[in-house]
């Protein structure tokens, strides 16, 4: 959902394979291309060329510079994230190495400040592009629009993100380095807390007073998908006629802390409230939620070693565990 879009960057991974960089006229960094161009790369709108190694790249997804960080490329520009601070984002502060990139928009792309930027690749795998949209940025330069998830899902996951810059950057070989490395992280987390699997968990924003609980495909929930835990059969709005739905194995709530709702009697009637295994990942506009929001190959990493131990606890039915606080 478009609100929820918007929340990746609000509320809304890390490891990347060591690349060679050449420096563009304008300060821009390019990767050294391994891979072979033409490459083609399918998008929700078609399948697109991109004819040669590119120089210059403007990322204009809501999670995209990650993605090109991640394989060695300094964006020339790119799409902001609301609601937080991304700039000092921890898991990404050695790729940037004190770069400030040019930002053109946030929640609504700036049209004008990608074409000035002067692109000769413009990613946007996780931007809900309107086809008018899309077409706009092809005429500014070739456009890798919104990438369908492989899994059947609207939004694509990391894995399906990384792939797409892979090709259309050459860098296939880092890409695949990156994947290995941050599944491993995963695989790790699973192998150490059996308990996370098949475990049902409802991932729910907590927005002005209501809960959401996030769809399969929202990238936030499917972090904890890849570590093993279920979606609820039922999603989104939860009324406070049916607060029940919160009421799953597991409960972690995005962008509140526990005082946030230590008044709210329905919830705090829950037993998975009252048996303390919920998880408060803390307000929008910090890092955990944000790492979350991100969803990239920096930042999923950054977001297992947060919130693996206080899930690991919520997980051990064992009502005397005090989860305790994320700390990112």
């Amino acid at each position: 959902m478009r609100h929820t879009v918007a929340l990746s960057a609000a509320a809304t991974v890390l490891l990347l394979g060591t690349a060679a960089c050449s420096q563009g006229d304008d300060g821009g960094t390019a990767a050294a291309s391994n891979g072979a161009f033409p490459a083609q790369v399918t998008d929700k709108f078609g399948t697109v060329t991109v004819e040669s190694a590119p120089e210059r790249v403007v990322t204009a997804g809501y999670n995209d510079q990650d993605f090109a960080l991640a394989l060695g490329v300094t964006p020339v520009a790119t799409r902001g994230f609301t609601g937080y601070e991304y700039r000092t984002r921890p898991w990404a502060q050695d790729q940037l190495a004190g770069t400030d990139i040019p930002e053109v928009g946030s929640d609504t792309l700036d049209l004008e400040g990608v074409a000035a930027a002067s692109p000769d690749l413009i990613m946007a795998t996780y931007a809900y592009l309107e086809p008018s949209q899309y077409e706009q940025l092809g005429r500014i330069a070739t456009t890798v629009g919104d990438i369908p998830g492989a899994d059947g899902e609207e939004t694509p996951g990391w894995r399906d993100q990384l792939a797409a810059y892979g090709t259309a950057l050459g860098r296939t070989a880092e890409a695949d380095a990156a994947r290995e490395k941050v599944e491993q992280s995963f695989a790790t987390a699973t192998s150490e807390n059996p308990s996370f699997a098949g475990r049902t968990a409802a991932v729910a924003l907590y927005l002005d007073g209501t809960f959401y609980i996030l769809e399969a495909g929202d990238p936030r929930n499917r972090f904890f998908t890849d570590l093993g835990f279920v979606t609820p059969e039922t999603t989104g709005t939860v009324s406070p006629e049916r607060y029940d739905l919160l009421n799953q194995d597991t409960l972690v709530l995005l962008g509140v802390d526990r005082e946030d709702v230590a008044n709210d009697a329905l919830l705090q009637s829950l037993p998975v409230v009252r048996d303390d295994r919920t998880v408060y990942t803390g307000t929008f506009g910090t890092d955990v939620p944000a790492a979350l929001g991100f969803a990239s190959p920096l930042s999923l990493p950054y977001a297992v070693d947060a919130l693996v131990p206080p899930l690991a606890r919520a997980t051990d039915d064992d009502p005397a565990t005090v989860v305790g606080t994320v700390e990112g």
